[in-house]
């Protein structure tokens, strides 16, 4: 039995998918929230053991303990401008934290979403240490970055001071991912998904101008990923069993947002048409114009498969899912 928590969200429902590909004869469950929007039909193909309320988690892997062969934890708040610090921290590291001490004491792998966002605004660079030394000099720049900061510096803690852990654990800092089954998402979607409904309309997409005198307007650089990659690299880990350690996951080139919109209507078969409008204040001097995931740990402990061009993960996306009646996977 497999258990992905936020496995009715973004990146949780492609991992389910996955799974239920490449192992059908493994009863899958879902833990989330589905609340009154379109999470329901990210999930809605799959053929799933059950569907658990996240407060009913804890009674629920105490039934099945001995039956559990991983936990994927994808559960989380995840909108970059919320605000409740309490809620965060509630959803993003004690729970977190808890699952991490269940795992621990039932040695069940457990493999658990960190983010690109625990970078800060990237002065630090984007190396995906695990020591309490270089983790501690990392300032995010929002609530949401801090809580997945904080689990990954409780983590890093637990090592140095030699405490028991899962029999495997990885912590993924995800960059900008984008992919189906995203749709639920609101402002916080890729924006690859803002700007299609524009470039199918032919209208101009809009981007945000450039602040900063070393970037031209669509110039701001972000290492844009395709979900099937960071699923291809969850899964890997999951069967090479011996692997752990907080790894970054991107591509490891960073693109512009301009490169990012040509690829949509690229793959529309249309001109581009951009245009530039300022950056919400509230907004503006906590704007990261470069981000870039530095992937030589995950290559090498023996990942070795090509991350997909941006180009063609967003024809991919385009065309097979956005472009579709049923864009759901």
């Amino acid at each position: 039995m497999f258990v992905v928590t936020g496995g009715a969200g973004f990146i949780g429902s492609n991992i389910v998918a996955a799974l239920e590909e490449r192992y059908p004869d493994y009863r899958i469950v879902v833990a989330d929230r589905l609340r009154d929007g379109v999470k329901w039909q990210n999930i809605a193909k799959r053929d799933l053991y059950d569907i658990v309320h996240p407060d009913d988690l804890f009674e629920f892997l105490k039934q099945y303990q001995g039956d559990i062969k991983s936990i994927f934890h994808m559960g989380a708040i995840s909108a970059t401008t919320e605000t409740d610090a309490d809620k965060i921290l509630e959803n993003n590291f004690h729970l977190t934290a808890a699952l991490w001490d269940w795992c621990t004491q039932y040695q069940v792998p457990f493999i658990y979403a960190s983010s690109a966002a625990t970078y800060g605004d990237g002065d630090k660079g984007f190396v995906d240490f695990e020591d309490r030394k270089n983790l501690s000099g990392l300032r995010p720049l929002n609530a949401y970055g801090w809580s997945k900061h904080l689990f990954d510096r409780t983590v890093a803690r637990s090592l140095e001071e030699q405490s028991s852990t899962p029999p495997q654990w990885a912590g993924l800092k995800f960059f900008n991912v984008y992919g189906p089954n995203e749709y639920h998402k609101g402002g916080q979607k890729s924006v690859v998904a803002h700007v299609f409904p524009q470039a199918i309309g032919a209208d101009a997409c809009k981007l945000f101008q450039s602040h900063h005198p070393d970037y031209e307007d669509g110039g701001q650089l972000r290492d844009f990923v395709w979900v099937g990659d960071v699923v291809d690299v969850i899964l890997w880990l999951y069967e090479k069993g011996n692997v752990s350690g907080l790894f970054n996951v991107g591509t490891g080139k960073a693109r512009s947002f301009k490169d990012l919109a040509t690829a949509v209507y690229t793959a529309l078969g249309k001109e581009p048409l951009i245009q530039y409008v300022p950056t919400p204040e509230n907004i503006r001097d906590k704007y990261q114009y470069f981000t870039e995931a530095k992937m030589d740990k995950l290559r090498l402990v023996g990942y070795d498969k090509d991350f997909t061009d941006l180009e063609e993960g967003v024809r991919q996306y385009v065309q097979d899912f956005l472009n579709q009646d049923d864009p759901f996977k």
